[in-house]
Protein backbone atom coordinates (compact mmCIF):
# COMPACT_ATOMS: atom_id res chain seq x y z
CA UNK A 1 0.00 0.00 0.00
CA UNK A 2 1.31 3.54 -1.13
CA UNK A 3 0.55 6.69 1.15
CA UNK A 4 -2.73 8.64 0.22
CA UNK A 5 -0.61 10.99 -1.27
CA UNK A 6 1.10 9.11 -3.80
CA UNK A 7 -1.87 7.58 -5.25
CA UNK A 8 -3.10 8.76 -8.52
CA UNK A 9 -6.51 10.81 -8.71
CA UNK A 10 -8.12 7.62 -10.52
CA UNK A 11 -6.52 5.63 -7.68
CA UNK A 12 -8.15 7.98 -5.16
CA UNK A 13 -11.80 7.88 -7.07
CA UNK A 14 -11.82 4.59 -7.32
CA UNK A 15 -10.89 3.77 -4.04
CA UNK A 16 -13.34 6.44 -2.58
CA UNK A 17 -16.28 4.71 -4.20
CA UNK A 18 -15.32 1.74 -3.52
CA UNK A 19 -15.35 3.19 0.36
CA UNK A 20 -18.90 4.55 0.09
CA UNK A 21 -20.03 1.51 -0.97
CA UNK A 22 -19.11 -0.11 1.69
CA UNK A 23 -20.55 2.32 4.41
CA UNK A 24 -24.12 1.85 2.20
CA UNK A 25 -23.83 -1.14 3.53
CA UNK A 26 -23.34 -0.93 7.01
CA UNK A 27 -26.07 1.85 7.12
CA UNK A 28 -28.27 -1.10 6.04
CA UNK A 29 -26.98 -3.38 9.14
CA UNK A 30 -28.63 -0.70 11.28
CA UNK A 31 -25.74 -1.25 13.41
CA UNK A 32 -25.91 0.10 17.10
CA UNK A 33 -22.41 0.72 17.97
CA UNK A 34 -20.69 2.91 21.06
CA UNK A 35 -17.35 4.27 21.59
CA UNK A 36 -18.31 7.15 23.72
CA UNK A 37 -17.69 7.09 26.91
CA UNK A 38 -14.83 5.69 29.15
CA UNK A 39 -17.17 3.36 31.28
CA UNK A 40 -15.81 0.26 32.91
CA UNK A 41 -17.42 -2.96 31.29
CA UNK A 42 -19.90 -5.54 32.86
CA UNK A 43 -16.81 -7.91 33.68
CA UNK A 44 -14.62 -5.11 35.03
CA UNK A 45 -17.64 -4.08 37.68
CA UNK A 46 -17.77 -7.93 38.54
CA UNK A 47 -14.22 -8.11 40.12
CA UNK A 48 -15.82 -5.65 42.74
CA UNK A 49 -18.28 -7.85 43.65
CA UNK A 50 -17.10 -9.50 46.43
CA UNK A 51 -17.80 -5.57 48.14
CA UNK A 52 -20.65 -6.63 49.42
CA UNK A 53 -19.28 -9.49 51.42
CA UNK A 54 -16.65 -7.51 53.81
CA UNK A 55 -18.82 -5.91 56.28
CA UNK A 56 -20.21 -9.72 57.74
CA UNK A 57 -21.79 -7.44 60.14
CA UNK A 58 -19.29 -5.59 61.85
CA UNK A 59 -19.19 -1.88 60.73
CA UNK A 60 -17.06 -0.65 63.31
CA UNK A 61 -13.45 0.97 62.11
CA UNK A 62 -9.60 0.79 63.01
CA UNK A 63 -10.40 3.99 65.01
CA UNK A 64 -13.48 2.78 67.07
CA UNK A 65 -15.91 4.57 64.42
CA UNK A 66 -19.14 2.73 64.09
CA UNK A 67 -19.84 3.59 60.26
CA UNK A 68 -23.20 3.71 60.33
CA UNK A 69 -23.35 6.47 62.62
CA UNK A 70 -22.33 10.75 62.10
CA UNK A 71 -18.95 11.77 61.98
CA UNK A 72 -15.58 11.92 60.31
CA UNK A 73 -15.72 14.30 58.07
CA UNK A 74 -12.31 13.77 56.57
CA UNK A 75 -13.14 10.28 56.59
CA UNK A 76 -12.28 6.47 58.14
CA UNK A 77 -8.55 6.10 58.91
CA UNK A 78 -8.71 3.38 56.80
CA UNK A 79 -10.08 5.50 53.36
CA UNK A 80 -8.12 7.65 53.73
CA UNK A 81 -4.99 5.22 53.63
CA UNK A 82 -6.47 4.01 50.22
CA UNK A 83 -6.53 7.13 48.95
CA UNK A 84 -3.31 7.64 50.02
CA UNK A 85 -2.01 4.39 48.57
CA UNK A 86 -3.56 5.50 45.44
CA UNK A 87 -2.22 9.09 45.15
CA UNK A 88 0.92 7.92 46.97
CA UNK A 89 0.76 11.03 49.66
CA UNK A 90 0.50 10.58 53.31
CA UNK A 91 -3.12 9.48 54.76
CA UNK A 92 -3.25 13.22 57.12
CA UNK A 93 -3.18 14.69 53.25
CA UNK A 94 -6.37 13.09 52.45
CA UNK A 95 -9.75 13.70 52.68
CA UNK A 96 -12.30 10.91 51.61
CA UNK A 97 -15.63 11.85 50.46
CA UNK A 98 -18.61 10.71 48.52
CA UNK A 99 -18.15 8.98 45.40
CA UNK A 100 -17.22 10.84 42.96
CA UNK A 101 -13.48 12.91 42.51
CA UNK A 102 -15.64 15.18 39.94
CA UNK A 103 -18.00 16.96 42.79
CA UNK A 104 -14.68 17.53 44.52
CA UNK A 105 -13.14 18.88 42.09
CA UNK A 106 -16.28 21.49 41.48
CA UNK A 107 -16.18 21.88 45.66
CA UNK A 108 -12.79 22.75 45.41
CA UNK A 109 -12.55 24.88 42.10
CA UNK A 110 -15.88 27.00 43.78
CA UNK A 111 -14.31 27.88 46.79
CA UNK A 112 -11.48 28.97 45.13
CA UNK A 113 -13.34 31.23 43.22
CA UNK A 114 -15.61 32.34 45.86
CA UNK A 115 -14.51 32.03 49.69
CA UNK A 116 -10.59 31.07 48.81
CA UNK A 117 -9.28 28.04 50.08
CA UNK A 118 -6.44 30.01 52.43
CA UNK A 119 -8.62 31.76 55.15
CA UNK A 120 -7.17 34.69 53.97
CA UNK A 121 -8.74 37.64 51.14
CA UNK A 122 -7.64 35.69 47.85
CA UNK A 123 -10.63 34.83 46.23
CA UNK A 124 -10.54 33.94 42.53
CA UNK A 125 -13.69 36.33 42.34
CA UNK A 126 -11.65 38.82 43.28
CA UNK A 127 -10.14 39.27 39.18
CA UNK A 128 -12.80 40.73 36.85
CA UNK A 129 -12.24 38.06 34.50
CA UNK A 130 -10.75 34.42 36.20
CA UNK A 131 -9.05 32.55 33.99
CA UNK A 132 -7.60 28.68 33.97
CA UNK A 133 -5.35 26.70 31.66
CA UNK A 134 -6.71 23.76 30.04
CA UNK A 135 -3.96 21.39 28.50
CA UNK A 136 -5.36 20.07 25.19
CA UNK A 137 -6.91 17.98 23.81
CA UNK A 138 -8.02 17.24 27.33
CA UNK A 139 -10.86 16.26 29.79
CA UNK A 140 -14.65 17.92 29.18
CA UNK A 141 -15.88 17.32 32.55
CA UNK A 142 -13.02 20.00 33.70
CA UNK A 143 -14.33 22.48 30.66
CA UNK A 144 -17.72 22.04 31.53
CA UNK A 145 -16.86 22.68 35.36
CA UNK A 146 -15.16 25.52 34.03
CA UNK A 147 -17.87 26.86 31.98
CA UNK A 148 -20.45 26.49 34.31
CA UNK A 149 -18.62 28.46 37.14
CA UNK A 150 -18.31 31.60 34.41
CA UNK A 151 -14.21 30.93 34.37
CA UNK A 152 -12.43 31.66 30.91
CA UNK A 153 -10.51 28.89 29.72
CA UNK A 154 -7.04 28.93 27.71
CA UNK A 155 -5.64 26.36 25.66
CA UNK A 156 -2.31 24.89 26.37
CA UNK A 157 -0.76 22.28 23.85
CA UNK A 158 0.38 19.30 24.87
CA UNK A 159 3.77 16.84 24.55
CA UNK A 160 4.77 13.55 25.06
CA UNK A 161 6.21 14.85 28.87
CA UNK A 162 2.83 16.52 29.76
CA UNK A 163 1.56 20.19 29.18
CA UNK A 164 4.24 22.60 27.23
CA UNK A 165 5.92 24.41 30.28
CA UNK A 166 6.93 27.24 27.82
CA UNK A 167 3.60 28.16 26.86
CA UNK A 168 2.17 28.07 30.57
CA UNK A 169 5.60 30.01 31.99
CA UNK A 170 4.81 32.63 29.51
CA UNK A 171 1.19 32.57 30.38
CA UNK A 172 1.28 32.86 33.51
CA UNK A 173 4.23 35.28 34.15
CA UNK A 174 2.12 38.80 33.35
CA UNK A 175 -1.46 37.89 34.06
CA UNK A 176 -2.57 38.12 37.62
CA UNK A 177 -6.28 36.47 36.08
CA UNK A 178 -4.82 33.40 35.17
CA UNK A 179 -5.57 31.32 38.60
CA UNK A 180 -5.25 27.59 37.68
CA UNK A 181 -4.11 24.51 35.42
CA UNK A 182 -5.99 21.38 34.91
CA UNK A 183 -3.53 18.39 34.86
CA UNK A 184 -4.18 14.94 34.23
CA UNK A 185 -0.89 13.27 34.70
CA UNK A 186 -1.04 9.71 34.53
CA UNK A 187 -2.16 8.63 31.06
CA UNK A 188 -3.85 11.67 30.44
CA UNK A 189 -7.57 11.89 28.99
CA UNK A 190 -7.12 11.88 25.97
CA UNK A 191 -3.30 11.58 24.87
CA UNK A 192 -2.87 8.60 27.26
CA UNK A 193 0.84 10.78 28.42
CA UNK A 194 2.16 10.28 31.52
CA UNK A 195 3.78 13.72 32.98
CA UNK A 196 7.76 13.28 33.58
CA UNK A 197 9.39 13.96 36.61
CA UNK A 198 10.71 17.33 35.03
CA UNK A 199 7.47 18.09 33.72
CA UNK A 200 5.83 17.55 37.77
CA UNK A 201 9.07 19.03 39.40
CA UNK A 202 8.26 22.23 37.23
CA UNK A 203 4.56 22.30 37.61
CA UNK A 204 4.87 21.61 41.23
CA UNK A 205 7.34 24.80 41.81
CA UNK A 206 4.32 26.97 39.22
CA UNK A 207 2.71 28.77 41.96
CA UNK A 208 5.87 30.12 43.09
CA UNK A 209 5.98 31.86 39.74
CA UNK A 210 2.72 33.11 38.62
CA UNK A 211 1.61 36.85 38.56
CA UNK A 212 -1.54 35.43 40.82
CA UNK A 213 -0.87 34.48 44.63
CA UNK A 214 -3.59 32.21 44.27
CA UNK A 215 -2.71 30.03 41.53
CA UNK A 216 -3.50 26.81 41.72
CA UNK A 217 -2.58 23.89 40.39
CA UNK A 218 -5.33 20.83 39.91
CA UNK A 219 -3.77 17.33 39.70
CA UNK A 220 -6.78 15.16 38.39
CA UNK A 221 -5.20 11.80 39.15
CA UNK A 222 -7.98 9.74 37.78
CA UNK A 223 -5.42 7.12 36.51
CA UNK A 224 -3.08 6.38 38.91
CA UNK A 225 -3.74 3.14 39.24
CA UNK A 226 -4.69 1.86 35.95
CA UNK A 227 -1.83 0.71 33.83
CA UNK A 228 -1.29 -2.60 31.63
CA UNK A 229 1.90 -3.52 33.18
CA UNK A 230 2.40 -4.15 37.03
CA UNK A 231 4.78 -3.08 38.86
CA UNK A 232 3.02 0.24 37.99
CA UNK A 233 4.53 3.09 35.83
CA UNK A 234 5.88 5.65 38.62
CA UNK A 235 4.58 9.36 38.73
CA UNK A 236 6.69 11.98 40.74
CA UNK A 237 4.97 12.76 43.54
CA UNK A 238 3.48 16.36 43.18
CA UNK A 239 1.98 17.20 46.72
CA UNK A 240 5.98 16.16 48.31
CA UNK A 241 7.74 18.64 45.72
CA UNK A 242 5.41 21.43 46.27
CA UNK A 243 6.41 21.19 49.72
CA UNK A 244 9.74 21.61 48.93
CA UNK A 245 9.36 24.87 46.90
CA UNK A 246 6.92 26.33 49.46
CA UNK A 247 4.03 25.68 46.84
CA UNK A 248 2.05 22.99 48.75
CA UNK A 249 -1.06 25.03 49.73
CA UNK A 250 -1.49 25.84 46.24
CA UNK A 251 -2.11 22.06 44.56
CA UNK A 252 -5.02 20.26 45.32
CA UNK A 253 -5.20 16.43 43.64
CA UNK A 254 -8.13 14.15 42.90
CA UNK A 255 -8.46 10.59 42.06
CA UNK A 256 -11.32 7.86 43.13
CA UNK A 257 -12.50 4.32 42.97
CA UNK A 258 -14.74 5.08 40.50
CA UNK A 259 -12.82 2.68 37.30
CA UNK A 260 -11.38 0.39 40.39
CA UNK A 261 -14.55 -1.19 42.20
CA UNK A 262 -18.33 0.37 41.31
CA UNK A 263 -18.40 3.36 39.01
CA UNK A 264 -21.65 4.50 40.54
CA UNK A 265 -20.90 3.58 44.50
CA UNK A 266 -17.17 3.98 44.99
CA UNK A 267 -15.44 6.82 46.84
CA UNK A 268 -13.76 10.36 45.72
CA UNK A 269 -10.77 11.53 47.37
CA UNK A 270 -9.17 14.94 47.43
CA UNK A 271 -5.25 15.83 48.87
CA UNK A 272 -3.59 18.66 49.76
CA UNK A 273 -2.13 20.74 52.42
CA UNK A 274 -3.24 20.99 55.76
CA UNK A 275 -4.49 24.43 55.32
CA UNK A 276 -6.71 23.88 51.78
CA UNK A 277 -8.06 20.47 53.93
CA UNK A 278 -9.43 22.68 56.75
CA UNK A 279 -11.19 24.79 54.36
CA UNK A 280 -12.31 22.03 52.54
CA UNK A 281 -13.82 20.28 55.74
CA UNK A 282 -15.32 23.69 56.74
CA UNK A 283 -17.80 23.95 53.94
CA UNK A 284 -18.14 19.90 54.10
CA UNK A 285 -19.27 20.72 57.12
CA UNK A 286 -22.01 23.35 56.01
CA UNK A 287 -23.85 20.51 54.06
CA UNK A 288 -23.25 17.42 55.76
CA UNK A 289 -22.58 15.68 59.19
CA UNK A 290 -20.34 12.97 57.43
CA UNK A 291 -19.65 10.58 54.43
CA UNK A 292 -21.04 7.24 53.63
CA UNK A 293 -18.54 5.51 55.72
CA UNK A 294 -20.23 1.98 55.68
CA UNK A 295 -18.66 2.56 51.82
CA UNK A 296 -15.64 3.72 53.07
CA UNK A 297 -15.29 0.97 55.24
CA UNK A 298 -16.31 -1.53 52.70
CA UNK A 299 -13.48 -0.50 49.68
CA UNK A 300 -10.90 -0.37 52.57
CA UNK A 301 -11.39 -3.83 53.73
CA UNK A 302 -12.05 -5.12 50.06
CA UNK A 303 -8.56 -3.72 48.57
CA UNK A 304 -6.32 -3.38 51.93
CA UNK A 305 -3.25 -5.49 50.84
CA UNK A 306 -4.45 -6.16 47.14
CA UNK A 307 -4.72 -2.42 45.01
CA UNK A 308 -2.32 -3.74 42.10
CA UNK A 309 -3.98 -7.52 42.22
CA UNK A 310 -7.21 -5.74 41.59
CA UNK A 311 -5.97 -3.66 38.82
CA UNK A 312 -4.05 -6.59 37.02
CA UNK A 313 -7.42 -7.93 36.67
CA UNK A 314 -8.14 -5.19 34.88
CA UNK A 315 -5.94 -4.62 33.04
CA UNK A 316 -6.51 -8.07 31.67
CA UNK A 317 -10.11 -7.26 30.25
CA UNK A 318 -8.87 -3.80 29.00
CA UNK A 319 -5.43 -4.46 27.46
CA UNK A 320 -6.66 -6.90 24.93
CA UNK A 321 -9.56 -4.13 23.45
CA UNK A 322 -6.40 -1.51 23.57
CA UNK A 323 -4.18 -3.79 21.30
CA UNK A 324 -7.21 -4.55 18.81
CA UNK A 325 -7.39 -0.70 18.58
CA UNK A 326 -3.64 -0.54 17.80
CA UNK A 327 -4.03 -3.33 15.82
CA UNK A 328 -6.96 -2.39 13.57
CA UNK A 329 -6.01 0.89 13.17
CA UNK A 330 -2.38 0.41 11.96
CA UNK A 331 -3.59 -2.73 9.37
CA UNK A 332 -5.91 0.36 8.04
CA UNK A 333 -4.43 3.84 8.26
CA UNK A 334 -0.53 3.56 8.61
CA UNK A 335 0.78 2.74 5.34
CA UNK A 336 -1.42 5.38 4.31
CA UNK A 337 -0.50 8.24 6.38
CA UNK A 338 -3.66 9.70 7.15
CA UNK A 339 -3.69 9.94 10.96
CA UNK A 340 -1.81 9.46 13.67
CA UNK A 341 -2.94 8.26 17.14
CA UNK A 342 -1.60 7.49 20.88
CA UNK A 343 -0.29 4.32 22.25
CA UNK A 344 -0.55 4.65 25.82
CA UNK A 345 0.60 1.98 28.41
CA UNK A 346 -2.44 2.82 30.09
CA UNK A 347 -6.05 4.31 31.15
CA UNK A 348 -9.29 4.34 29.00
CA UNK A 349 -8.38 6.54 26.03
CA UNK A 350 -6.99 6.74 22.56
CA UNK A 351 -6.61 9.83 21.16
CA UNK A 352 -6.45 10.25 17.30
CA UNK A 353 -5.64 13.32 15.09
CA UNK A 354 -7.03 13.38 11.43
CA UNK A 355 -6.20 15.95 8.77
CA UNK A 356 -6.87 19.40 9.67
CA UNK A 357 -10.86 20.12 9.05
CA UNK A 358 -11.46 16.58 8.69
CA UNK A 359 -12.72 15.30 12.96
CA UNK A 360 -16.18 16.68 12.24
CA UNK A 361 -16.53 15.14 8.95
CA UNK A 362 -15.36 11.52 10.37
CA UNK A 363 -17.97 12.19 12.99
CA UNK A 364 -20.52 13.08 10.93
CA UNK A 365 -19.68 9.46 9.01
CA UNK A 366 -19.31 7.12 12.29
CA UNK A 367 -22.91 8.93 13.26
CA UNK A 368 -24.75 7.99 9.62
CA UNK A 369 -23.24 3.74 10.06
CA UNK A 370 -24.88 3.97 13.57
CA UNK A 371 -20.96 4.20 15.52
CA UNK A 372 -21.65 6.69 17.81
CA UNK A 373 -18.10 8.22 19.00
CA UNK A 374 -16.95 11.00 21.51
CA UNK A 375 -18.21 14.44 19.49
CA UNK A 376 -15.67 15.84 17.63
CA UNK A 377 -14.59 18.97 19.44
CA UNK A 378 -15.11 17.76 23.14
CA UNK A 379 -11.71 17.05 24.20
CA UNK A 380 -11.40 21.31 23.79
CA UNK A 381 -12.94 23.79 25.87
CA UNK A 382 -16.25 25.37 24.79
CA UNK A 383 -16.27 21.71 22.42
CA UNK A 384 -14.43 23.82 19.62
CA UNK A 385 -11.26 22.62 18.01
CA UNK A 386 -9.13 25.08 16.37
CA UNK A 387 -7.77 22.68 13.95
CA UNK A 388 -11.02 20.23 13.76
CA UNK A 389 -8.73 16.95 14.18
CA UNK A 390 -9.14 15.36 17.43
CA UNK A 391 -10.93 12.38 17.89
CA UNK A 392 -11.27 10.08 21.16
CA UNK A 393 -11.91 6.84 21.12
CA UNK A 394 -12.69 5.20 24.45
CA UNK A 395 -12.76 1.18 23.65
CA UNK A 396 -13.47 -0.31 27.35
CA UNK A 397 -16.78 -0.95 27.54
CA UNK A 398 -17.48 -2.25 24.03
CA UNK A 399 -16.81 -6.54 24.08
CA UNK A 400 -13.93 -7.23 21.94
CA UNK A 401 -16.62 -8.10 19.43
CA UNK A 402 -18.61 -5.06 18.95
CA UNK A 403 -15.02 -2.73 19.32
CA UNK A 404 -13.83 -4.43 16.36
CA UNK A 405 -16.67 -3.94 14.15
CA UNK A 406 -16.77 -0.43 15.60
CA UNK A 407 -13.33 0.03 15.45
CA UNK A 408 -13.21 -0.83 11.42
CA UNK A 409 -16.29 1.13 10.62
CA UNK A 410 -13.67 4.14 11.99
CA UNK A 411 -11.33 3.44 9.74
CA UNK A 412 -13.42 3.16 6.85
CA UNK A 413 -15.34 6.51 7.96
CA UNK A 414 -11.92 7.83 8.07
CA UNK A 415 -10.46 6.65 4.87
CA UNK A 416 -13.26 7.72 3.26
CA UNK A 417 -13.16 11.58 4.79
CA UNK A 418 -9.33 11.99 4.14
CA UNK A 419 -9.48 10.23 0.14
CA UNK A 420 -12.47 12.70 -0.42
CA UNK A 421 -10.36 15.73 1.21
CA UNK A 422 -7.45 14.59 -1.29
CA UNK A 423 -9.59 14.84 -4.08
CA UNK A 424 -10.86 18.36 -3.55
CA UNK A 425 -7.46 19.43 -2.89
CA UNK A 426 -6.29 17.79 -6.55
Amino acid sequence: MTTVTELTLDELVSQAQSLVREIELLKGNRLSLDLTRGKPATDQLDLSSGLESTIEGNYIAEDGTDTRNYGQLRGIPEARALGAEIMEVDPDDVICWGNSSLALMYLSVELALKSGLWSDQRRWRNSKAPKILTPVPGYDRHFTLCEHLGIEMINVPMDADGPDITSVRNLIADDPDIKGIWCVPKYSNPTGCTYSDERVATLAALPGTAAADDFVVLWDNAYAVHDFQFPRKPLAPLLDLARVEGCEDQVLLFASTSKITLASAGLGFVAGSGKVLDTITERLNVSSVGPDKVNQLRHARFLRGRLEAHMAGHAEIVKPKFELVEEILSEGLKELDIASWSRPEGGYFVSLDTRPGLAGIVGALAAETGLAITPPGATFPYGVDPEDKNLRIAPTFASLTDLKTAMEVFVLCVKLATFEDEIKKR
